[in-house]
C-alpha cells in the first residue's frame, strides 16, 4: 500500500518480477490464467512457482471459467479470483462463481459497454468490482484508459463494494486517474512493462512514486 492506495501488479510471469513487485510495495500479485492472453501462464506453472513467490496476496485472473477450472484455481492456493465476463452473463453463473470461492474473495470484472452499469447481481455476489476499459475485441489488457468518471459514479453509488480501477494505467497518467476517479485501489499491467509479461523495474518504480505524489497531494501534504 502506498499512502493509503492499494495496488496490484498483474500479468506476472516470473518469480523475478514478482519479487520486484513485492519490494515496491504491491499489495496483490496477479497471474493470468486465460490462454488467449499474451501474459498467460498455465496453472501448472503457477503451482511450480508458488513456493518461491513473495508472501503477498495472489490473484488468479481468468475469463468466464468453468466450475471445474475455478475450483482448480481455488485448490492451487490463490487468495482472490478475478473473473472477466460478458455483461450478459447470467445471475446464476455469477452466483456459482461466488459459491465456489466465496463472496469476499471474488473480484468480478464485467465487460461494460459505454453507458451501461454493473448489474445488481454482480454487486450482490462479489465484494470487489474491477472496472476495466471496454473494448469490443477482448476482455481487458488493451492498454487503453477507461471512463474514470463512470468509475467515480459507481464507487459513490455502491459503497458496500470495493472498487478497483484498471485499464491503461502508467506512471504518467495514474495521478490524473486517481484525481478523476477517486479510486483508492488500482491495477497496473502493461503500463509498467518492457514487453508483454516482462515488467520494467524503472517504470514500476516511477508508478509507485506517482502513486505517492498523487496520494500526498490529495491529502494536502507538501513540503515543510
Amino acid at each position: 500500500m502506498i499512502d493509503g492506495i492499494r495496488f496490484k501488479v498483474c500479468g506476472l510471469t516470473s518469480i523475478v518480477d514478482a519479487e520486484f513487485a513485492d519490494r515496491c510495495g504491491a499489495d496483490y500479485l496477479g497471474f493470468i490464467l486465460h490462454p488467449k492472453s499474451p501474459r498467460f501462464i498455465p496453472l501448472e506453472q503457477y503451482r511450480a512457482m508458488a513456493p518461491r513467490l513473495p508472501d503477498r496476496r495472489k490473484v488468479a485472473v481468468s475469463v468466464e471459467p468453468t466450475a471445474a477450472a475455478l475450483t482448480a484455481m481455488r485448490d492451487a492456493g490463490f487468495d482472490f479470483f478475478q473473473i472477466h465476463h460478458r455483461i450478459e452473463t447470467s445471475d446464476t453463473q455469477l452466483s456459482e462463481w461466488s459459491r465456489i470461492v466465496g463472496e469476499s474473495r471474488l473480484w468480478l470484472a464485467p465487460k461494460l459497454p459505454p453507458g451501461t452499469a454493473v448489474s445488481p447481481a454482480a454487486l450482490a455476489v462479489a465484494k470487489f468490482i474491477l472496472f476495466d476499459t471496454y473494448h469490443a475485441g477482448g476482455f481487458g489488457g488493451s492498454g487503453l484508459t477507461g471512463d474514470w468518471a463512470a468509475f467515480a459514479r459507481h464507487q459513490a453509488a455502491h459503497t458496500k463494494n470495493l472498487w478497483i480501477l484498471a485499464g491503461g494505467l502508467n506512471p504518467e497518467n495514474v495521478g490524473d486517474a486517481l484525481k478523476a476517479s477517486g479510486a483508492r485501489f488500482v491495477d497496473v499491467n502493461s503500463g509498467v512493462e518492457s514487453a508483454p509479461g516482462v515488467k520494467d523495474e524503472s517504470k514500476l518504480k516511477r508508478f509507485v512514486v506517482a502513486l505517492h505524489h498523487a496520494a500526498t497531494a490529495k491529502l494536502g501534504v507538501g513540503p515543510a
